[in-house]
């Protein structure tokens, strides 16, 4: 009598933090049987790569890192690719792909986010396009063959350096989005006002204020219109307005939700043996959508689920912008803490360092040669979750 299969941990998503999890996880354990679930093809890359490979001249398999075949023998692990789960069952410790129950050991949700859809009148809505995996990559890439001119919905940090990225590589690209500044929320306005500069010295034209109100077809091309009235014609749209973290199957699974799935320190969800890390994941409160507290949370996850409980830290986690036309290098004041902001420099070359009441550091925005100095500052500025 065959004695019977473990179940395994089972990890669901196959970005940056579903593989590095995995990654970490192995280095402790050789032996738990590992599957990992993915909504797409599986291959291996980085994703804040899918806002340089134009000015890289990089199409979606210049961007791939390693094929799913490779990463599950790497890894000795199962990895399902073009599959999506249906129904998470707690109380069971299993989870359901259409009538198939599958069990688990641990699962850890690492689905990440999916792009804000914003509305938008007229009869070209589906023709807005957004990249948030390497398929969408390669969908975009296919679109904008032969094409020249872009509308670009969003000045935040994403729409930024796809502008940056974008023009590097040929095209004609406008921006609208309702705010004042780029970046808003996360750069002061000197250094906003610096970036703003670097990707007109480029090209990029910038609305900010309005919104994008219709898209219609015209001809070969389509043609949108503002909130303000002003027309802008154009041959691709993307929009890069933001993430939502995917909530939806664990708030159906009775699975605590606020901004992202809601975990403690050791990453543990509200249920016992479901865990998160990545975009989804909602972190003692901090939902940080950034490569750094992602690889701080798999290798104390990794801990947790090879039997030894780990709370996740995070030092300082400053932001590395890919703006090659005016680099950029952001840490924003911890939550909660409040401080006065000083700015030295000038032009594209901006120091923006904000100290609290007792001179201490709280944050920084560099950007041009002002980067140089972040090393030193970062010694300076305090844990965010210590």
């Amino acid at each position: 009598m065959s004695a019977a299969v473990a179940p395994p941990v089972v990890i669901v998503g196959t970005g940056l933090a579903g593989y590095n999890l995995a990654r970490e996880f192995r280095k402790l354990d050789g032996d738990t049987p590992l599957l990992l679930i993915s909504a797409d093809d599986g291959r291996f890359y980085s994703k804040p790569m899918l806002s340089t490979g134009f000015g890289k001249h990089k199409d979606a398999d210049g961007l791939s890192m390693a094929e799913p075949g490779a990463m599950a023998e790497q890894l000795k692990a199962e990895i399902y690719t073009h599959t999506r789960i249906t129904g998470i069952d707690p109380v069971h410790k299993r989870l359901w792909i259409g009538e198939e129950a599958l069990a688990y050991r641990d699962l850890v949700l690492a689905w990440g986010a999916e792009p804000i859809r914003v509305p938008v009148a007229g009869d070209a809505q589906d023709a807005i396009l957004s990249i948030n995996d390497l398929e969408d990559y390669a969908r975009f890439r296919a679109a904008a063959a032969g094409k020249k001119r872009v509308l670009l919905l969003g000045a935040g940090l994403i729409g930024c350096e796809f502008a940056n990225d974008l023009s590097l590589g040929g095209y004609q690209v406008e921006l609208v989005a309702p705010c004042e500044q780029v970046m808003p929320g996360l750069l002061h306005p000197a250094a906003a006002a610096a970036v703003q500069a670097g990707l007109e010295s480029l090209g990029a034209r910038f609305h900010l204020g309005p919104v994008l109100a219709s898209l219609e077809r015209a001809g070969t091309g389509l043609q949108g219109r503002l909130s303000d009235g002003t027309p802008i014609a154009c041959d691709l749209v993307l929009s890069a307005v933001g993430l939502r973290p995917r909530t939806e199957l664990a708030a159906a699974a009775g699975l605590a939700v606020n901004r992202g799935v809601v975990v403690d320190r050791e990453l543990r969800s509200s249920h016992a043996h479901i865990y998160a890390l990545g975009d989804c994941a909602e972190v003692d409160g901090l939902n940080l959508q950034y490569v750094m507290p992602l690889m701080a949370c798999a290798r104390a996850l990794a801990q947790t689920l090879a039997g030894k409980p780990t709370a996740v830290r995070y030092g300082p986690m400053p932001v590395t912008v890919k703006t090659p036309v005016c680099p950029l290098v952001v840490s924003p004041p911890p939550r909660g803490l409040q401080g006065e902001w000083t700015v030295e420099g000038s032009g594209s070359d901006i120091k923006a360092l904000c100290h609290d009441a007792a001179g201490s550091l709280l944050g920084y925005a560099l950007t041009g040669t002002a980067v140089q100095e972040k090393l030193a500052l970062n010694k300076q500025l305090p844990a965010l979750l210590a």
